[in-house]
């Protein structure tokens, strides 16, 4: 359903490429879908089709290219160790400057959400870009370390009860800092909206996808145009 796209960057003028989902029948927006540490995976295509499905220009960009140029790992120990050796390789100021990019290349209103690492991302995101009407973290285990930069626009967070790498005290870490900020938590492990049989869980993918869609509905995409 999709295409290829290519971006540079603000930070150095890298060109990187990204999957563009266009919005299927009235527009409402775009959107700026942030990957987990596998990349741009065939599910975040699904990701983004779904949301596009929705009326939002989708655009997927993968963040590792600097790394290895269209990085898409399997969920398994090499994957994990690869994704988390690019992650923590890409700084959080060259990301930034990535995902504005990104924004800029849709027309407004545009939008973030993330997972896993792109949970974070979109924290950052929201702190960092002007350009974005909202945005939604899905368990960004890294946002602690931007706990002291505020969101510019309004964002949700969503974590699994039963994460062990995020931990409740983690979360209530992120709530103390950032009382106004509405923090979803559901009876799932990480990465619940996941396609990993293992982590999945339908009822709080989906509520929690409904959240977001709603949050984006009454920050400017709730209306489409042909």
């Amino acid at each position: 359903m999709g295409e290829s796209a290519k971006l540079t960057s603000l930070a150095d003028g890298f060109r990187f490429n990204a999957y563009l989902a266009p919005a299927q029948d009235a527009r409402r927006g775009g959107l700026v879908l942030v990957h987990e540490i596998f990349g741009v995976t065939d599910h975040i295509r699904v990701l983004a089709d779904g949301f596009a499905a929705h009326g939002y220009e989708t655009l997927a960009p993968s963040f590792f290219d600097r790394s290895e140029e269209g990085f898409a790992a399997v969920a398994d120990a090499s994957g994990v160790e690869r994704g988390r050796r690019y992650s923590e390789g890409a700084s959080w100021d060259q990301v930034a400057l990535d995902i504005a990019a990104a924004v800029r290349s849709l027309k407004p209103p545009v939008f973030s959400v993330g997972y896993c690492w792109g949970g974070a991302a979109a924290w950052l995101a929201a702190c960092r870009c002007s350009g974005l009407a909202a945005a939604s973290g899905f368990y960004g285990r890294r946002i602690p370390e931007l706990l002291g930069e505020a969101p510019l626009c309004p964002i949700m967070l969503h974590f699994g009860r039963r994460d062990p790498s995020i931990p409740p005290e983690v979360v209530e870490a992120i709530s103390d800092a950032h009382p106004d900020i509405p923090i979803h938590i559901y009876e799932a492990g990480h990465g619940f909206a996941s396609d990993r049989p293992a982590d999945y869980s339908a009822d709080p993918a989906r509520l929690a996808r409904l959240r977001t869609l709603q949050l984006f509905a009454i920050n400017g995409g709730g209306r489409g145009d042909i």
